[in-house]
């Protein structure tokens, strides 16, 4: 593995160059903004992502209008990470991927979306490369503006607690109280796979569990 580099001061950290970077890579957490949507199972995304910048000190959050997201960069071995949380609500989250993807020529190949699955039991988080949106409107908005060949980290929020309930009203509810008792665990599985991803294991077509 390689040693680790030193990330260069820039007042306006968007804009620095980093010498002999071997490659960029981009993770989006999917969820909605707004503190209404906060702890709610469609935001588990932007969750993953913030505990995964807090575990490896990534640098605070920047809003970058421009791009239309959240953002915050780390250097980790030879790998620019770039870490992003659209601001454009889930429907829309392939515009702010694709100005940034565009701003640092990052190819879909090297972009992994972090989101919500309902076809997915919670406990679970499944990866793979490409495929369709399967209902998901985030992935929709991703596939538009991105094409199909993106790495997917989806994390398990199902199955509904009802079956009569509208999948929309679900995934905007709160996590219940069990499950939140293993966010923790949650937290220490996707920061390990993403971990993972952004020191260069490829991304594998499998299944993890946090629960035991």
């Amino acid at each position: 593995m390689a040693l680790f580099q030193n990330r260069p001061q820039s007042s306006d950290p968007v804009n620095y160059v980093t010498i002999g970077m071997n490659k960029s890579m981009m993770f989006v957490g999917l969820g909605n903004p707004g503190k209404e949507y906060d702890g709610t199972r469609h935001n588990i995304g932007f969750d993953a992502l913030d505990a995964f910048a807090k575990a490896n000190n990534f640098p605070d959050w920047t809003n970058k209008k421009d791009l239309k997201c959240h953002w915050t960069s780390q250097i980790m071995a030879d790998t620019r990470v770039v870490l992003v949380k659209p601001q454009t609500f889930m429907n829309l989250s392939g515009e702010a991927a694709q100005a940034v993807a565009s701003f640092y020529k990052i190819p879909p190949s090297q972009i992994i979306a972090i989101y919500d699955e309902l076809d997915i039991d919670y406990g679970q988080i499944r990866l793979r490369t490409g495929g369709s949106a399967a209902g998901h409107n985030g992935v929709k908005s991703l596939i538009q503006h991105l094409g199909e060949d993106f790495g997917r980290v989806r994390i398990g929020i199902g199955p509904k607690a009802h079956e009569q309930m509208d999948s929309a009203d679900f995934v905007l509810q709160k996590f219940s109280k069990d499950q939140q008792a293993h966010m923790n665990e949650l937290s220490v599985e996707t920061n390990a796979i993403l971990s993972e991803l952004a020191y260069g294991s490829p991304l594998a077509a499998e299944t993890r569990s946090f629960l035991l």
